[in-house]
């Protein structure tokens, strides 16, 4: 897989080596439920979620410059591989980052490249982002990377964390982000 760079952040495969900083930040309670997924409850969980999930395709690491350690995530999920339903040359978007990390601009520089590698790279016609009822901090992110309104689903069962949510979804395509 390719790492991806920006100004101040590397974005690179996850690792094994990653599972004490994932843990880290994923036993907080603040940052997996919001975005769907339960809190971490061990070093191990987490080495197991790196190998079960998050050593997937276009999956990455956010890392920030001269310092290799993981400080959250950005990937795309392509066409089937979505939790929407989604045309084979389009992908969904999902990110998170640990709460020392937030409110610095990390996560939108991270999906800046992500987009631009999805839309340059990958040939993405669409990308599409959804964020649940409340989740404040990822609706603006999106919004921040121009991301629109496109819809909302009620009632959503969610069994990573044995819930019925609302799910905001938004998207942007590569021509609505060619024209920013």
């Amino acid at each position: 897989m390719l790492i991806l760079e920006t100004t101040r952040l590397i974005l690179r495969p996850w690792e094994e080596t990653d599972a004490e900083s994932l843990y880290e930040y994923a036993k907080n309670p603040l940052v997996g439920p919001v975005a769907g997924w339960p809190v971490h409850t061990s070093v191990e969980n987490s080495r197991q979620i790196i190998r079960e999930v998050l050593s997937g395709d276009e999956t990455y690491a956010v890392t920030i410059k001269n310092c290799n350690f993981a400080i959250g995530s950005v990937g795309l999920l392509i066409g089937d591989k979505s939790n929407l339903d989604i045309k084979a040359d389009e992908a969904e978007i999902g990110y998170w980052i640990g709460v020392p990390y937030w409110g610095q601009g990390y996560i939108p520089e991270a999906i800046h490249e992500l987009m631009r590698h999805a839309f340059e790279d990958m040939k993405i016609s669409t990308l599409w982002c959804g964020y649940f009822e409340g989740n404040e901090k990822s609706k603006r992110v999106g919004e921040k990377c121009g991301f629109k309104f496109h819809h909302t689903e009620n009632n959503k069962p969610w069994p990573l964390i044995n819930a019925t949510k609302t799910q905001h979804i938004t998207c942007i395509t590569k021509k609505e982000w060619t024209d920013k």
